[in-house]
Parts: structure tokens; C-alpha cells; sequence
């Protein structure tokens, strides 16, 4: 089979199609003959070594965090999928390969595909909606009635995060360009700021829940906006104590993470308010519970764009200008 790999850490996005062998699965694998994936900001900071303390890698590395496909051969321990099913994934992060023709994945990291969506959609789910899905119920704790803000919710991860949220009961209050209001809207936000008109932090106050998608620059203005006690994840700012803590790695590590968090952890105390930065981890049952949601509100994912597999590279590049709206996909 083909399968698109890196063979060291590099600041160039120069990924090599190789022949390799096709993966022998476990007693607890499946086999799938992937369909589509897709490619994420999180591919490039793998290339560029950026994620190598939380999850490093040996090398040749076939790249490529989530994908589509069927099901073309089963472990004797696996009970809950069978030959032929259409499954998605967000693969486990010690067992990545997404951007290959076929992947051997452990049966609880995957769930059955929403059948509202083609191959080429759900590749565009697992990675968003379980980031999504985990800060909120994993991490926020989030109730019902409660204000949620998510800074920068029009692409991507806003269109999983949205109708998620809603469906816990919240109050979802969003912001992005113009272009992006009727389809935040639509897809259930109660309240939607435009960046260029209104700055958040002038117009937004005693918020319950902030999910960060734009990094370290926002910060501070969006702590300011929480209540006293409010909780923040962030997806792109700096990890911390207790996020090293949460992964269970080594005391040395956590230190350094300590370290690396200390400005945001000493800020957060400023506010009263806690900090939380996420990860997003495999986990086939909470995936299934978003097919049920994406069946049930027949929920699109944003794609922006889509690429043939030999054209890997052009595909990784589009998404490290980081101006696509939207998921990028690679087919097979």
C-alpha cells in the first residue's frame, strides 16, 4: 500500500508516498481501507517537531490524525464492528497514520460513520467534534443555561462545537467575520459579534465558559471576560501544570510544563477564574455519541477544501497558511 511518511522533524512540509507493507492487525484491531482523511493544523506542528514533548514519535512516521473508511478485516476480540462497515476515527495519538491507504486502529477508538454524511464529510469530524465535545463535557463540566463564548467560531471547529454545545442547553455566543454570521446562526449560535464592528471584550461580560481557538495574543481579554469562578480551555495556547498532571507524565515533565504554563496558570488566578489546556484524545464511544447528534441534526461539517492523496503536500501547505475556511480532506 501507499502511505505518506516523514522520516525526521523538519521546518519544510515534504511528506514521501512509499510502498510499504500493509498493517497485520491485533486481536482488538480492524483494518480499515480508508477512504478519506483529514489533514489538520496539528499534521504540520507534528512535522515541525512543535508537539514532540507531548507525543514524540519514531521515524519513518506515516502522518495523518483522522479518517473515513470501511472496515476490510476484523481482530477475533472485536465485538462491536464487522467487515464492510463504514467506521471514522480520530486515530490514537501514539498510533497516528491516517494518510495511508489502509490503517490498522484498536476497535474503542472507532464508531460507526453518521449516515448523513459521505466519506468524504466524516473525515472532517472526528478530530473537531471530539475537541469539542471533550472541552465541554470532560473538561468544563458544562450545565445547562449556562454562556459560552467561543472567540473565532466560524470555521471548522465552530460548526461541530456549536450544535454540540446547544445540545447541552447553552448559550453560545460567537465571533468572526461577516461572512461567517448566517451560517454560525443557522447552525444554532444565540449571538454572534462581528471582530471588524465590536470588540468582545467592550460588549461580552460574566460569561460562564470561554473555549480558545486563537491562542495566547487573546488571553487575557477573554479571561476578562468570565464571571468569577468561570472556566477557559484553550485548544492553542500554552499547556500547563495540570495539563502534564492530566496526561500522567513524568514529575520532570510536568515541571517543564508548569514552567511553560506559569504566565496563563498566574494569570487565571488573577481573574479567580481556571485554566485548562486540551489535547484531544481518541475515544470511540464519545464518537458515536456524536453520530447520534450529527444524525439527529443532520450536522455538515465545513470543508473547504479537497485534495487527491498524490497531492499530500499541496494539501498540508494549504493548511499551514492557516487561511482555509474550513477542513482541508485528502481521497484516496
Amino acid at each position: 500500500m501507499r502511505a505518506a511518511q516523514m522520516h525526521k522533524y523538519s521546518k519544510k512540509i515534504r511528506l514521501e508516498l512509499n510502498e510499504v507493507e500493509i498493517p497485520i492487525i491485533n486481536s482488538d484491531e480492524v483494518l480499515i481501507n480508508v477512504k478519506a482523511a483529514g489533514v489538520n493544523p496539528l499534521d504540520i506542528l507534528i512535522i515541525n517537531g512543535s508537539v514532540r514533548m507531548i507525543s514524540d514519535y519514531e521515524f519513518p512516521l506515516t502522518l495523518g490524525n483522522e479518517l473515513s473508511g470501511v472496515i476490510e478485516a476484523v481482530g477475533k476480540e472485536v465485538v462491536n464492528f464487522r467487515v464492510g462497515d463504514h467506521v471514522y476515527t480520530r486515530l490514537p495519538m501514539n498510533q497516528i497514520g491516517a494518510f495511508a491507504e489502509y490503517a490498522a486502529v484498536k476497535e474503542e477508538a472507532i464508531a460507526i460513520m453518521p449516515e448523513n454524511l459521505s466519506f468524504t464529510e466524516a473525515a472532517a469530524v472526528p478530530l473537531t467534534a471530539l475537541t469539542a465535545y471533550q472541552a465541554l463535557h470532560d473538561m468544563l463540566h458544562a450545565q445547562p443555561n449556562k454562556k459560552l463564548f467561543i472567540p473565532g467560531g466560524t470555521g471548522g471547529f465552530g460548526a461541530m462545537a456549536i450544535p454540540i454545545a446547544k445540545s447541552m442547553g447553552l448559550y453560545v455566543i460567537t465571533s468572526g467575520s461577516e461572512r461567517g454570521r448566517s451560517r454560525t446562526l443557522s447552525i444554532g449560535a444565540d449571538q454572534f459579534i462581528n471582530y471588524k464592528e465590536e470588540n468582545y471584550a467592550d460588549v461580552l461580560s460574566d460569561i460562564d465558559y470561554v473555549i480558545d481557538t486563537l491562542g495566547t495574543k487573546e488571553i487575557k481579554a477573554e479571561m476578562g471576560i468570565l464571571k468569577p469562578h468561570g472556566k477557559l480551555v484553550s485548544l492553542k495556547a500554552a499547556p500547563n501544570y495540570q495539563f502534564a498532571a492530566d496526561q500522567n507524565f513524568p514529575l520532570w515533565k510536568r515541571l517543564l510544563f508548569g514552567l511553560v504554563g506559569s504566565r496563563i496558570d498566574s494569570l487565571a488566578r488573577k481573574h479567580q477564574i481556571e485554566y485548562r489546556f486540551i489535547f484531544v484524545q481518541a475515544n470511540g464511544s464519545q464518537l458515536q455519541e456524536i453520530t447520534k447528534l450529527v444524525e439527529q441534526e443532520n450536522i455538515k461539517p465545513s470543508i473547504d477544501s479537497v485534495y487527491h492523496f498524490n497531492d499530500i503536500n499541496e494539501a498540508l501547505v494549504k493548511v499551514s497558511t492557516g487561511h482555509s475556511q474550513g477542513k482541508v480532506i485528502v481521497t484516496f
